[in-house]
């Protein structure tokens, strides 16, 4: 194992994994505990090599991301779905050839599939999982928190040999490849932010509209704060201790105490600034109080496509059943209400559904046109 935190090791790094037939990656990042999730640590395991490469002190990957947006080697990750929209994010890296563990083991039809279940499994290794929810912005890291990091890829290669050759056996690598080819091409998507995420707060919807508005004000106030000390939001103030507050709506520094979550230290140093945000609240005319948008309408009632979907949902259950697979794995909902919608009657219509795979097609497009043939006499 390897710590990298500057730029000449970066690159003879680059330069050793170069020649490798596969690479293995992970990520470790901060959300737990900073305002912004961003990436501390970048992992990389070859068959016989792991790096730590310190992304805090590291501004410029370009060597490795030269390296992973090639054709070769291959990129192994377990789960890469997260990994990759950080890496794009953070440092608009791209690989090019993908394997992911969660999603071959997924293809033969485990139950359990975390990095640790797979890995006793198919390894009869048993995997330290008690950092999970370390912080891994702290610097400098503890050694046994580097140790578990590299755990993380060191066993990645040989696990992918595994399951690769299962989904050989299985004749279920090229369904898994094509699933491979679309997750490679995950991205960093950024929602814009639409003022209402205090109305996202669990209990929100128990609140009368004043009581609303001291929330929106108190989550507003939460980031703010959290940003400013770089930590995440709830462990400035927790969620239950904003609809607490937001009920109560106190009016004064000593009426915080005794408020459900809120720390004795936290009323000393920002009890004025909490106090402030719900008077706030209190000075929001009546006509211009929060309330929660309309629910979209239903649409009406259609027996015809509601048969479909329940003969549709039996063909994919029967299916999965027999292959094996979760019924939701093989083909979730919002698909088989895209085939319910395009009535597809031969399985070229069925591949032109949007965002059906090829290997969906293959698995089950009979059955599922089958059960769309109106019943004879």
């Amino acid at each position: 194992m390897e710590y990298i935190e500057d730029l000449a090791a970066l690159t003879e790094a680059a330069r050793r994994l170069s020649g490798a037939d596969l690479v293995a990656v992970d990520t470790e990042a901060a959300g737990y505990h900073r305002y912004r999730d961003r990436i501390c640590l970048l992992q990389l395991s070859t068959r016989t090599d792991t790096f730590l490469v310190d992304t805090l002190a590291l501004d410029n990957l370009a060597p490795v991301s030269e390296l992973l947006a090639r054709e070769a080697p291959e990129l192994v990750f377990h789960d890469a779905d997260y990994d990759l929209r950080l890496l794009t994010r953070d440092f608009g890296l791209e690989v090019t050839r993908l394997f992911d563990t969660k999603l071959a083991a997924q293809f033969l039809g485990e139950q359990a599939f975390g990095l640790g279940a797979l890995a006793e499994k198919y390894l009869a290794i048993t995997m330290e999982k008690k950092h999970q929810r370390a912080d891994w912005a702290q610097r400098p890291l503890p050694r046994e928190m580097l140790e578990y990091a590299a755990e993380d890829t060191r066993h990645l290669p040989a696990l992918r040999d595994r399951l690769r050759d299962a989904l050989r056996e299985a004749s279920r690598l090229h369904w898994a490849e094509e699933e491979f080819a679309i997750a490679r091409q995950t991205r960093w998507t950024t929602v814009p932010e639409d003022g209402g995420a205090f109305l996202k707060v669990k209990g929100a919807r128990e609140l009368q509209p004043r009581q609303l508005a001291a929330l929106r004000e108190l989550h507003a106030w939460r980031e703010l704060a959290a940003e400013a000390r770089d930590a995440a939001p709830f462990r400035v103030l927790s969620n239950e201790a904003m609809l607490e507050l937001a009920r109560a709506m106190p009016a004064t520094v000593r009426e915080l105490a005794g408020t459900k979550g809120l720390s004795s230290a936290l009323v000393d140093r920002r009890g004025t600034e909490i106090v402030e945000a719900i008077g706030r609240a209190a000075l929001v005319p009546d006509d211009q109080l929060p309330k929660f948008p309309r629910g979209v309408r239903r649409p009406p009632p259609d027996p015809a496509f509601d048969e479909r979907m329940d003969k549709l949902r039996g063909a994919r259950d029967t299916m999965a059943d027999q292959l094996g697979l979760d019924r939701g794995f093989l083909m979730p909902r919002a698909q088989l209400e895209a085939v319910a919608r395009a009535q597809p009657k031969t399985l070229a219509e069925l591949a032109a559904v949007p965002d059906l795979r090829n290997w969906q097609v293959e698995a089950l497009g009979a059955e599922l046109l089958a059960s769309l043939k109106p019943a004879k006499g």
